[in-house]
Formats: C-alpha cells, sequence, structure tokens
C-alpha cells in the first residue's frame, strides 16, 4: 500500500477527541482506530507490538547492523481535532493543481481559493489532497502516521540501508493536550523522538509556548433592576472591565513569531456569576511567569473595587521543550541534514502552540518535531500535498540513515 492509499484508509476512521469525557481514549473511534494499525504493523511483521488500555500503540522495527546504534522514535497522534466534524470524511485529490479556486462544495459555495490561503500557490502542479468542505480532513495527524509506517516498510523493504533499532508509537488525545499524559517513555525505550506533527514541508521544531490556563470567576449581585441602585452587583459587566484592564495588543491577532499572548477562550455569565477561560502563552519562561502575575494583579485590583468579587485559578499545562533539547542539539541537527539528503531545505522555527513532544521531553524523552506536509489544519479548508507527505517518509528513512552512519 502506497503512502496516499494509507492516508486515504486512515481519514475514514472517525477519531475527534472529547475533553469532557474523561476518559483515555476520550472516544471510542481512537482505539478502534488504533486496532486497525496494529493488525497493520503485525501484518507488517514489525516485532514488540503493544497496544493498552488506554490507546497507545507501540511497535519495534529491529536493528539490522550488530553496531551499538541508538534507539530513535517516531511519533504521531491517534486524534483529530474537536474544532470541526472529523465524520464521514470524504477526501479527493485535485490532480496537479493549477492555482485556481478549488471548489469543495458547490451546493454550499465552499472554495478553497488562493485568495484567502495563498499557500495554495507554492504547491501549483502537485497533486493536493482536500476536503469535502463538510469537516476537516485530518493531515493532523494521520498524515503522520502514514508517514511513519510508509518510512518503516520501505525501510524493511530494503535491508541494504543500515539502522538501528526503530521504535514507533501513536497516542490518543493530542488535540486536548493529553496525548503525553500516560505515554510510558521507559517502555517506549528510545534514546530520543521525533514527533511527525509539523506543518508545512520543511518544518521542525525543538520550542513551544510554555502554557497555563487561567479560569476568573466573578461573584454579583442580583436584584430587581427597577430598584437596583446600590445594590445590584453585574458581575458580566465587572468581567468585561477585566477583559479591557489586559493589554490589547497581546492577544492571538495581533502576535506571531516569540510574541506571547493572553487569549480569552470562553465567557459564559449571568448578573450573579460569570466565569472568563483564559489561555496564556509565551516562548519565554520569565515572561510567562509575569503573565501569571499579571492575571493575578488584575483579580486583587477588581477585588480592591468590589470586595471579594474575583477569584481566580492558573494551572500549568506545558512547558517549552527548548531546555531539555538544547542539551542534546545534535538530535535537531540529524534531522536538518536529513532534511538536507531528502532535497528540502530545512525551516526551523518555534511552534506557536504545544506538541507531545514537549511533555515528552520533560518526561526524559526528547522529542523536536518534524513537518508532516497538511496546511489549515482543524477545518473545512485543510489539506495536504502528497510530495510533502512523501518527502516526510523519506525524512525518516534519512534519519535512521543518518543515525546508523554515525554510529557505526
Amino acid at each position: 500500500m502506497n503512502i496516499v492509499d494509507r492516508f486515504l484508509s486512515y481519514v475514514k476512521f472517525d477519531t475527534q477527541s472529547d475533553e469532557l469525557t474523561n476518559l483515555t481514549p476520550s472516544t471510542p473511534g481512537q482505539m478502534i482506530f488504533a486496532e486497525h494499525l496494529k493488525e497493520e504493523l503485525e501484518a507488517m511483521g514489525l516485532s514488540e507490538i503493544s497496544l493498552d488500555e488506554n490507546g497507545y500503540l507501540m511497535a519495534t522495527l529491529p536493528a539490522n547492523t550488530d553496531d551499538n546504534v541508538p534507539v530513535v522514535g517516531f511519533i504521531a497522534h491517534l486524534d483529530t481535532s474537536p474544532d470541526m466534524s472529523g465524520r464521514h470524511v470524504s477526501p479527493r485529490i485535485v490532480q496537479s493543481y493549477d492555482g485556481a479556486d478549488i471548489v469543495l462544495n458547490a451546493e454550499k459555495g465552499i472554495v478553497l481559493s488562493p485568495a484567502e490561503f495563498p499557500e495554495l500557490l507554492n504547491y501549483k502542479g502537485q497533486d493536493l489532497i482536500v476536503t469535502d468542505g463538510n469537516t476537516l480532513l485530518g493531515a493532523d495527524d494521520k498524515a503522520g502516521i502514514a508517514e511513519i509506517i510508509s518510512a518503516i516498510d520501505y525501510l524493511k523493504a530494503h535491508p541494504e540501508i543500515k539502522h538501528g533499532k526503530i521504535r514507533i508509537a501513536f497516542n490518543p488525545d493530542e488535540e486536548i493536550g493529553q496525548g503525553a499524559h500516560k505515554f510510558d517513555v521507559e517502555r517506549f525505550g528510545a534514546d530520543w523522538a521525533y514527533t511527525m506533527d509539523g506543518g508545512e514541508i520543511g518544518e521542525l521544531e525543538y520550542e513551544n509556548f510554555n502554557a497555563a490556563v487561567a479560569r476568573v470567576t466573578f461573584e454579583g449581585r442580583n436584584v430587581h433592576p427597577g430598584y437596583a441602585k446600590h445594590k445590584m452587583i453585574n458581575s458580566m459587566r465587572i468581567a468585561n472591565q477585566f477583559v479591557i484592564m489586559l493589554p490589547r495588543w497581546e492577544t492571538p491577532e495581533h502576535t506571531e513569531g516569540y510574541e506571547g499572548f493572553y487569549h480569552l477562550v470562553s465567557m459564559e455569565g449571568t448578573v450573579e456569576k460569570t466565569v472568563l477561560t483564559y489561555i496564556i502563552r509565551d516562548h519565554d519562561r520569565d515572561r510567562f511567569e509575569r503573565r501569571k502575575k499579571e492575571l493575578e494583579h488584575l483579580a486583587r485590583k477588581i477585588n480592591h473595587e468590589f470586595p471579594a468579587c474575583c477569584s481566580i485559578e492558573i494551572k500549568d499545562q506545558y512547558y517549552n521543550m527548548r531546555e531539555k533539547v538544547e542539551p542534546v542539539m545534535y538530535i535537531v541537527e540529524i534531522a536538518e541534514e536529513a532534511m538536507r539528503r531528502a532535497g528540502i531545505t530545512p525551516k526551523v522555527q518555534p511552534i506557536r502552540g504545544g506538541t507531545d513532544g514537549a511533555q515528552l521531553s520533560f518526561k526524559g524523552l526528547p522529542c523536536p518535531n518534524i513537518f508532516a506536509g497538511g496546511l489549515n489544519f482543524h477545518g473545512r479548508y485543510e489539506f495536504v500535498p502528497v510530495p510533502s507527505m512523501e518527502k516526510a517518509a523519506d525524512v525518516i528513512v534519512e534519519i535512521a540513515r543518518l543515525v546508523a552512519d554515525r554510529h557505526c
């Protein structure tokens, strides 16, 4: 089976994760998909295949050299984003894309246009896999899974390429920030790994946001509005006051690169009670800590004006993996060289988000992130160029070759 056929078969599985279930995996479709992949890996003849009750699937391609070569891992996630439906995905291939608008759904007037998504023009002449406009595609991260399995299949069919022991893993619930929570790093047994979960071709990332979530609660007092003077305390109005006290330009829509932000993701309220939920992001750990302190400071200011009205709970989610990867920067250099050998110019850049690799790095498994090739993740305009998937598989093969060459 080639990489395109693999990918097209994988996206048929409905694997949206759901943070409200408090289960692992959070949805049954992820386990169904994992069981399918387990059967595929068994048919390929891999060894040390295991699928635990939490949906973590691991397997081994044994070394074909007697040299003491480090064990390298490759990881991708089973789930797709809860931001849009992943049920009944109906992909199609746009052959030799000509640079024009792509009509995804004529009936609904849904069009993937370079006028709105200019990055499309970088892929003129290439075959693109797109959605039918009703669902996301699932390249995040089923492209990564297809690339890993295709690369392992290639290495198995070409024993002349010497490599050490290679471990692969597919985990649930990355999209809801829980992918690494029950990942058994010791059982995985790799010296380091790479997540195949990046975006466009060439991306290589070993820095990500430090991340926290803040829930700010405002308690009010409701009385009849006709007799409310000096009695009513409208929690929604106070919450609005809190919102506008934060820096206007430090939000996702006004930041890029290494710039951090406060992001108001939900607001639920009545006169009696309002709850704001923020996510806090910054690459720099000191600035990250200052952002959390600023929210606490503003809560105190609110309470000075409205005593005992405001309470705040802040919970760290993950940290920047850079501090864990920098001591072993050769693993990034290997990935860069592998890309160059595959004819790709590496684009080393920070992740403006999180990755399972961040949590895994802090659990003792340094884990940079490599492109999977997709673009416009989490929505109906998601697409993946076929050559990008093929090149990602080539990079995996070249990493295996390079690690063996360096230690022979």
